[in-house]
């Protein structure tokens, strides 16, 4: 199952838009290689991909899914399209710097610090449109792209590995912030039995002093 998936995962944009109804592109092969979805779920690879997707499996190449390819005629005409189809750009001069965006790249590629503005790396964005939603502002665009800056191969094994460092950076930083909690709950916890012996040892020293043998 492993396996499959991996080899599925290869043919897939890796733009990880999440427009197949998956947390990205290998959650979405490996549902393929468990056969809980359909090849035709994901737009940005154009019918190339379903066609791949199904060669490996051994099913038949389905039509695109019309739910999530409102414009599925013309991709069928343009079945390139989603190779390297549009970049995000930000207009430097709407951006309050609410640092959405940072937050909702699946690849690291929009630069910034909250309250400054920010910046999309081109060469890494993977055109997924996630950014947009978040924006308050409406001050993202996406743009077609000039020209492949890397062949599509290219493209995808560096999204790939671009959306798994931010993926562990992630994990990193949720180990960190448990790590902080778990330190700062031993610390009241502490400080909490520190109180109560203090408590205590006020409590004794009072019944001692008002303590009269007969």
């Amino acid at each position: 199952m492993d396996t499959l998936a991996t080899r599925l995962d290869a043919l897939l944009p890796q733009t990880q838009c999440r427009r197949c109804g998956f947390d990205g592109c290998l959650p979405y092969a490996e549902a393929l290689a468990a056969g809980a979805t359909a090849v035709n779920r994901c737009p940005p690879g154009g019918l190339a991909t379903i066609a791949a997707l199904s060669e490996v499996l051994g099913t038949p190449v389905l039509p695109p899914d019309p739910a999530l390819w409102p414009d599925a005629p013309q991709a069928a005409l343009n079945a390139d399209r989603a190779l390297l189809p549009t970049v995000a750009v930000i207009d430097e001069d709407v951006c309050i710097g609410c640092f959405k965006c940072v937050l909702a790249c699946p690849v690291d590629a929009i630069v910034g610090a909250p309250k400054y503005l920010h910046a999309v790396i081109a060469d890494d964005c993977s055109g997924c449109e996630l950014c947009l939603p978040p924006c308050p502002v409406d001050c993202i665009e996406m743009v077609p792209r000039a020209a492949a800056l890397r062949p599509a191969e290219a493209m995808a094994d560096r999204w790939r590995s671009l959306h798994r460092a931010r993926k562990a950076r992630l994990a990193r930083e949720r180990e960190s912030r448990d790590e902080a909690r778990r330190q700062r709950r031993g610390e009241l916890l502490a400080t909490e039995a520190q109180g109560y012996d203090i408590a205590a040892a006020i409590a004794r020293a009072r019944s001692r002093k008002t303590f009269h043998p007969s």
